[in-house]
């Protein structure tokens, strides 16, 4: 991020440059919801999804869907809803009978444009965080507010108000950060001119972000049922590599003879945390540093870009070090404690979306509501995330090794 001169801001075209945005981040601005006419048939069959797959019918209906031609997109917004449509029919077509009805190969006319669409963006064909959370929302009235109530989904998949709440809640989270990714420009950019004062504003409002993410994410409390979030949603994250369902991974039909593996959604898969610990120098056990690394391969390239600029800038734990400056300890020491109180909490709903929900679901009991997997949890991610990390180790490991980065009076 290069130093300009002192009175310059440096902030919207350094955005601009990562496909960021002032007012919205790593969200996609005002996401299309529909694409171009020729693709009606895939979008009649994303609009009834959640049906489609409940009554079993969708993969007939995607066996009768035409192959269509990708050349008529254009446009980054078109090629992302295109993803966003294409990776739920595929996790739909997946899962639709549980993990006990897995198949092996993806359709030609489904697998063929959906991995054209993918390497135009630099995405793997796969739904991720990307898809489900930063390209997938819409205002319900143009005019109104960024809120819950004024919010919905473009696409969806089995889970009802529970899946609106649990993709609406993290856009909230993803939100709430915004301030925290300017923050970091305004952070780098005050080191670079040696300017204290901007650095100390910019690591205030940077913790004041994250303390916002952490309240944006107590919401899930109020939107999401843990039952129906274990029993039905977490499924169609799941992925084909590292699951025992597909341990052979996936066959793209017509791009590939060789099955491929590709992880599920994760929240490892947002930028957000990623930027934050490259800034605040954060250092994870070499395990989970792997599996951090790997997803962000599932981040839109520009996005992977920023953080590897952090990466690139000057310590901002060491110019602390070095300032010898008690307010900049503090302000820095501040950001290192709400993130690590961030990912703590974080942990604690998870340990109720899954632990507390596994214990409370019984087969029979959740059977009529599960609709697809007939209340049969998927078996596969009883340890793991859906990213296919070993979920509690790695979280409390992360947060354990954010708390180390503190520095000591």
């Amino acid at each position: 991020m290069e130093a300009g001169n002192k009175e310059e801001t440096p902030l919207p075209s350094v955005l601009s440059r990562f496909q960021l945005s002032e007012d919205y981040g790593f969200l996609l601005p005002n996401p299309l919801t529909e694409l171009p006419a020729p693709y009606g048939p895939w979008m009649e069959i994303a609009r009834e999804l959640p049906q489609l797959i409940t009554s079993h019918q969708l993969r007939s209906r995607v066996h009768q869907m035409p192959e269509l031609s990708t050349q008529h997109l254009r446009g980054r917004e078109e090629l992302y809803l295109a993803h966003l449509v294409l990776s739920f029919i595929t996790m739909g077509y997946l899962w639709q009978e549980g993990e006990e009805g897995t198949v092996k190969v993806l359709p030609r006319h489904l697998a063929v444009p959906f991995w054209e669409v993918s390497q135009a963006l630099g995405l793997p064909p796969i739904l991720s965080h990307a898809d489900f959370v930063l390209a997938n929302w819409r205002r319900k009235d143009p005019s109104g507010p960024l809120e819950i109530e004024n919010l919905d989904t473009i696409i969806s998949l089995p889970g009802g108000e529970s899946l609106r709440g649990f993709i609406l809640v993290t856009f909230l989270v993803e939100k709430a950060a915004v301030p925290g990714i300017k923050a970091i420009v305004q952070a780098i950019h005050a080191i670079q001119q040696l300017d204290e004062e901007t650095l100390h504003q910019a690591l205030q409002g940077l913790a004041t972000a994250i303390g916002a993410m952490g309240k944006a994410l107590q919401r899930m409390h109020d939107y999401v049922d843990p039952a129906v979030f274990y029993a039905v949603i977490r499924i169609f994250l799941s992925g084909w590599k590292d699951n025992p369902a597909m341990p052979d991974g996936l066959v793209y039909e017509g791009v590939s003879d060789e099955p491929m593996a590709y992880s599920g959604g994760s929240a490892a898969q947002s930028t957000v945390l990623h930027a934050f610990d490259e800034l605040l120098g954060i250092r994870h056990s070499q395990e989970s540093t792997a599996f951090l690394h790997r997803m962000r391969d599932y981040m839109p390239p520009p996005h992977r870009a920023f953080i590897e600029e952090i990466c690139r800038a000057p310590s901002l734990k060491q110019h602390v070090l070095c300032s010898g400056d008690a307010r900049l300890r503090v302000a820095f020491n501040r950001c290192v404690a709400a993130l690590a109180d961030f990912r703590s909490y974080h942990i604690s709903v998870v340990t109720k979306y899954i632990a507390v929900a596994k214990a409370k679901v019984g087969w029979a009991e959740a059977g009529g509501r599960a609709g697809p997997v007939a209340g049969r949890p998927p078996a596969a991610l009883e340890a793991k995330g859906t990213g296919g990390s070993h979920i509690f180790s790695f979280l409390k490991s992360v947060r354990d090794t954010t708390r180390d980065g503190l520095i000591s009076a």
